[in-house]
């Protein structure tokens, strides 16, 4: 037992041993590779100390000298020469090629001396910017390029910046000059490349009180250079921020990663470029601004957006290259490397560069030329864009360079604000006119609604001085502001086609117009802008108007932007429309924005922008109103007289053959005489009696269908005569078209001594068209009716009563002998039993009371169809089967409803009868 734990503790403590042994081997193979890791460190360190001092001027530097002490760095001095000769070696031409890139990569003023373009005007359109800019030589020994000893090879230097890269540059002691002169230089290179006003400078400098770089002062008078408060950097970084927040989202939704992208894929400059110049003081900023100028360098190249950042210390996203002065004329840049000195470029001469400032700060002025016309929004060629995608067309006009609205999938709907002469109209003009000049009646249908009282869109109807009309417009209704249901008609009218394109796109598996149009080419689907100005009176009422409108409108705003369907909304001013109050969704829709001036609650909460707009200015805005969406634009004046007029005949002329749009004017009651619904009146088995017309988008009438159905008889109430007399003569006459000489007669009675001529005349018209026709004496009618009851059995024409006030015959219709019945009770039985026997009475009571006596305990039943006047809502229920009936009488409208047709009433337009104007 012992032997055998004698050798277990043997092998123990061998394993031990042997552990120990590895262990000891490992620790010092560690240290051995910690020992060259950390001369291999040093090294490198070493190293790059000295490729940033020079290799040739590193010995003078007392941190490297100090490091050469050390034996194990005495081969770093003799690899780097050994590198630098094999790279001289393999650079024989190297100065040569890079004189011939420079030219190649900074043609004109980018790289040619100054003598060449300073003072001249650029012409570059800015499509493809120089990839390079000089800023000055550098000079190699030319024995490290196999040349003779002491033989000077010289090249060009230059740096990239527009598209390309920030630039950042640190001064020395005394070279405030020299920075300033080495920035004067590029900004003048780059002014004198371009077309004027192709890029904006921006220059902010922490430490001047006055005009940085003053020989630009004559460019600070046009938008080419703006110069920003010192103590405001944030206020440049914040514009700067929205900018790129707003070029983001026009190029990503035109489907390219960067403004230059699009700039090349689509042939044109949409943006200028910006540079921006930051004088710093060699200070760290604050960590806020730091923040932000990290966070808008980091995108600001593919924004276009190009810094220059003088003493300002930080590493910026982004591609960065560097400038670093030595003193007043030698400085290293990161496109040479830290080994070769740059000689900076002179100084431009400041009298010179001052006259070619103001040369084209001129021609700038010049090219943006004074106020533009509305002429000058119109394209040369019209209806030649397509909208299968969207509607694009400019509306006004920015230094010079139009100002686009967009409405497509990503803007689907525009609010527009302004208080009274601040210009909405003719903004509204103006849109308009550039929309129809660009897209054919084909591409485009408008749909025009005025709410206010004026006829702002009624010169796009054929009216008596103009017979033309603008053919894209389907519907134009003005003077609506007391008929809302019209509204709600257009917003049914577009739900309705809403569903109608979204079923066709259904069909054709597709998911939006520009595809529905690509599978259907033969389908006619025009993308379709509804404007409606003032269209908070839609919502004016607390009642089943304003509820419909609101669902109504919401549905369209949320589906129609897939199905090419479009609101324009403009208001003076939307902040009383309590049926929005809790409802976000319309506005939310609208993210095109346009504010005119003064206008309030258009824009964000937080934007400002159209408080300071100047008169014939509007704020166009693509984001929902945040403010770096805005762009200011003159908008021409389209609303003078024979502007818009000119066009339109134009139009009208080069796309002849469009059908003209539906004129709706509320101050105008129709004629009788002109409506479709009464002149396509022929022959029918169930003749119908007009009424009015109708508040919808299709220029139809309602009227009443005289069957042998029970309670097929007609009632107007109220005392509103003229209206009265209008409706009992259109439903005559229109009954008299659908009847052959000799199948209808006409029983016409006038108690109302006043209406007496207006019934003579019906009864003239109705005898004129060959009907028999007569007019009693209001003391005949008790027994006419007796005679008519008596004669139900034997019925062998139509015949229609027409009465004119039959509560004023009420007394003698109610005097009867004893144990006989009254006119009255003969009355009753006609009303009862007459249209099965082809017998209707068409009467007229003056008030809702008169027709309960005359109707007697028999109830309602016996009147089917009923117009009412001036009889408030709540007096009109019995005849409405209960239900509430909201109805405030108003001038030239009736309150019309047919129990076998209608769910609840609807609002009517009596038909004028030009001959009872002097009643």
């Amino acid at each position: 037992m012992r032997r055998k734990a004698a050798e277990r503790r043997g092998r123990v403590v061998s394993a031990l041993d042997q552990l120990r042994y590895r262990l000891g081997l490992a620790l010092g193979a560690a240290r051995n590779a910690r020992a060259a890791a950390e001369t291999n460190l040093a090294k490198l360190e070493l190293e790059q100390l000295m490729v940033r001092a020079g290799i040739e001027r590193a010995g003078q530097d007392p941190q490297v000298a100090e490091r050469l002490r050390d034996p194990a760095m005495a081969e770093v001095p003799t690899w780097l020469g050994r590198v630098r000769d094999q790279f001289y070696g393999e650079w024989a031409d190297g100065p040569s090629r890079l004189r011939e890139l420079v030219a190649a990569s900074a043609p004109g003023p980018a790289g040619r001396p100054p003598g060449d373009w300073l003072g001249r005007v650029g012409t570059h359109e800015g499509l493809r910017p120089p990839e390079l800019w000089r800023i000055g030589s550098s000079t190699v020994d030319g024995s490290a390029a196999g040349r003779t000893p002491g033989t000077e090879l010289t090249f060009d230097v230059a740096v990239p910046l527009l598209d390309e890269s920030h630039l950042s540059i640190t001064s020395a002691p005394k070279t405030r000059d020299t920075v300033d002169a080495l920035v004067e230089n590029l900004l003048m290179r780059v002014l004198s490349t371009f077309e004027p006003g192709a890029v904006k400078i921006h220059l902010w400098d922490v430490g001047q009180l006055t005009a940085v770089l003053p020989n630009f002062y004559a460019l600070s008078r046009t938008s080419a250079l703006t110069v920003h408060d010192p103590t405001r950097l944030v206020d440049l970084l914040d514009e700067f921020a929205g900018h790129i927040r707003r070029i983001h989202a026009e190029t990503m939704q035109a489907g390219y990663s960067s403004l230059r992208a699009m700039r090349l894929a689509t042939g044109r400059r949409t943006e200028p470029w910006r540079i921006g110049v930051l004088y710093g003081n060699g200070e760290n900023l604050p960590p806020e601004q730091l923040r932000d100028l990290k966070r808008v360098a980091a995108s600001a190249l593919d924004a276009g957006i190009s810094l220059i950042l003088v003493d300002v210390p930080t590493v910026l996203g982004g591609a960065v290259e560097t400038i670093s002065l030595f003193d007043e004329r030698r400085a290293i840049s990161s496109m040479t490397g830290t080994d070769l000195v740059v000689d900076l470029d002179p100084p431009l001469p400041s009298g010179q560069v001052a006259t070619a400032a103001k040369r084209i700060a001129e021609a700038l002025v010049a090219k943006q030329g004074g106020p533009r016309s509305f002429a000058d929004l119109l394209p040369t060629e019209y209806g030649r864009e397509r909208s299968a995608r969207e509607l694009r067309a400019p509306v006004g006009f920015y230094e010079g360079e139009p100002v686009e609205v967009v409405i497509g999938d990503a803007t689907p709907h525009a609010l527009i604000g302004g208080p009274s002469g601040s210009g909405k109209t003719n903004f509204l003009y103006a849109l308009l006119g550039s929309l129809c000049a660009r897209y054919s009646p084909d591409e485009l249908a408008l749909y025009l609604l005025d709410f206010k009282e004026g006829v702002s869109f009624a010169g796009l109807a054929p009216g008596r001085r103009d017979a033309s009309w603008l053919p894209h417009a389907r519907l134009v209704g003005v003077n609506v502001n007391t008929d809302r249901e019209f509204g709600l008609a257009l917003l049914r009218f577009l739900a309705d086609e809403m569903r109608r394109r979204s079923a066709a796109a259904k069909d054709h598996e597709v998911t939006n117009l520009a595809e529905l149009r690509e599978q259907d080419p033969t389908g006619h689907w025009p993308r379709i802008v509804a404007v409606i100005d003032e269209f908070q009176y839609l919502f004016a009422g607390r009642d089943s108007v304003t509820a419909l409108a609101t669902s109504l409108l919401e549905d369209i705003a949320r589906r129609g932007r897939s199905q090419g369907i479009h609101l324009i909304l403009a208001s003076q001013d939307i902040a009383g429309i309590e049926a929005f109050w809790g409802k976000p969704a319309v506005f939310e829709q609208c993210t095109l924005r346009i504010a005119m001036p003064k206008a309030r609650r258009v824009l964000a909460e937080a934007n400002q922008a159209a408080v300071a707009a100047p008169r014939w200015h509007a704020v166009i805005n693509h984001d929902s109103g945040v403010a770096h969406g805005n762009r200011l634009a003159h908008i021409p004046d389209a609303s003078a007289k024979g502007v818009f007029p000119s066009l339109q005949r134009e139009l009208w002329e080069r796309f002849a053959g469009q059908s003209e749009p539906r004129l709706f004017d509320g101050a105008h009651a129709p004629q009788l005489d002109s409506s479709p619904a009464f002149t396509g009146l022929g022959q029918a088995e169930r003749p119908l009696a007009l009424v009015g017309q109708s508040i919808d988008v299709s220029d139809t009438a309602r009227g009443v269908e005289l069957s042998g159905a029970p309670g097929r008889n007609l009632a107007v109430l109220g005392t509103s005569a003229r209206e009265a007399v209008s409706i009992l003569d259109s439903a005559a006459r229109s009954l008299a078209r659908q009847y052959q000489q000799g199948d209808v007669e006409f029983i016409v009675c006038c108690p109302v001594e006043t209406i007496l001529p207006r019934a003579r005349e019906l009864t003239d018209r109705l005898a004129g068209a060959g009907h028999k026709a007569e007019l009693l004496d209001a003391g005949d009618l008790a027994d006419r009716c007796a005679t008519l009851a008596a004669e139900l059995s034997d019925v062998r024409t139509h015949r229609m009563l027409v009465c004119y006030g039959v509560d004023a015959a009420l007394p003698a219709l109610e005097q009867k002998a004893p144990g006989q019945q009254s006119g009255l009770d003969h009355l009753r039985v006609l009303l009862k039993q007459g249209p099965a026997k082809g017998l209707h009475v068409l009467g007229w009571w003056r008030g809702i009371a008169r027709l309960k006596d005359t109707l007697g305990f028999g109830g309602t039943d016996d009147i089917g169809a009923w117009a009412a006047l001036d009889v408030q809502g709540n007096e009109l229920s019995p005849l409405c089967a209960g239900q509430v009936v909201h109805w405030a009488p108003r001038p030239g409208r009736a309150l019309f409803f047919d129990r076998t047709t209608h769910s609840s009433p609807e609002v009517v337009i009596p038909f004028h009868l030009p001959e009872a104007d002097d009643d």
